[in-house]
């Protein structure tokens, strides 16, 4: 029997963590062995989700001493997971509800296609859209937020495959994929340990495309199941848009391009970045600076602000 453990990273959103875990109680766990692990990166409000309630869900609780950011704070619940026996790891995002074959299905295409990292279909959440005003009542909860996804080279930005199209089976045929979301991906534990976790240094933003990138470069594949359904609230922890946003992606967007794009776009990165810091935006040009003073993890942003 595989073991399957499930990380959910909260940060304030305590009611969004709540209903995705009633969510997780429909799950069909099929012959798997799962478990639910609660990681709470927010000490100054902690999550009072009373263990006894959820107790069919085999939940754990782990309550960081201070916010050690998305990657930071995913790699303490990976760690606890691979040192307690799981077999596969899935992060989650604590802002989604998930469909109840969602992890059935993500193991079942790991385990055909010996895949490295296993990623399902996204919607947005009903009334999460970012142009509600373009669907009809009926297609709301049907539109996509990621059917895989792709890094654009030229630009340095990671690009979901159907993005903002109603679903009408456009994307329903399984197979590869170049770039796995933080949203939610299924782990076989043997990929955590050649690779390693999360890279720290990003905090936030930007860390599943170096994620991604890494699994490829030692040989493994990432692979789409459109049988495994998820709805995501987006961004509801970091806000579309915000400062918060706008200084980390401008940062990390940085290294991710100088560690891994060709030459002439480390080049164009490095022209525009100089740019930014003469007509850029306040935390566009904080990001810059604090990209080549070294200044990575949480760096200059408040991150409880």
């Amino acid at each position: 029997m595989k073991k399957v453990s499930v990380v959910i990273l909260s940060y304030k959103g305590h009611k969004d963590s709540l209903e995705l875990l009633n969510s997780l109680r429909r799950i069909n766990k099929g012959n798997l062995k799962l478990n639910i692990l609660i990681v709470d990166n927010f000490p100054k409000d902690p999550i009072k989700a009373d263990i006894k309630d959820f107790r069919d869900l085999n939940l754990e609780v782990i309550y960081n001493k201070k916010n050690l950011g998305f990657s930071g704070g995913n790699n303490v619940g990976i760690d606890y997971c691979l040192r307690n026996g799981a077999d596969y790891v899935v992060i989650l995002n604590n802002d989604t509800i998930v469909d109840p074959f969602f992890i059935a299905e993500l193991v079942k295409t790991a385990e055909e296609e010996n895949a490295g990292i296993v990623v399902p279909k996204i919607y947005f959440a009903k009334g999460f859209e970012f142009h509600k005003d373009r669907y009809k009542e009926r297609d709301l909860g049907k539109v996509l937020w990621y059917a895989g996804g792709a890094i654009d080279w030229k630009n340095i930005i990671g690009n979901h495959r159907g993005l903002d199209e109603v679903d009408r089976g456009q994307f329903d045929e399984d197979g590869e994929t170049q770039m796995a979301t933080g949203c939610c991906f299924l782990v076989k534990k043997e990929v955590f340990e050649k690779v390693g976790q999360y890279d720290k240094r990003y905090f936030l933003y930007f860390e599943d495309a170096d994620f991604s990138e890494r699994v490829k470069r030692a040989g493994y594949k990432i692979f789409y199941n459109p049988k495994s359904i998820v709805w995501h609230k987006n961004a509801q922890s970091t806000g579309v848009g915000s400062d918060l946003q706008t200084y980390f992606q401008t940062r990390n967007r940085l290294l991710f391009g100088l560690t891994y794009a060709p030459m002439r776009v480390k080049l164009a990165l490095i022209r525009e970045s100089l740019s930014l810091l003469i007509s850029g935006k306040h935390w566009q040009r904080r990001g810059i600076i604090d990209f080549y003073l070294g200044r990575f993890g949480k760096g200059s942003y408040p991150s409880e602000k």
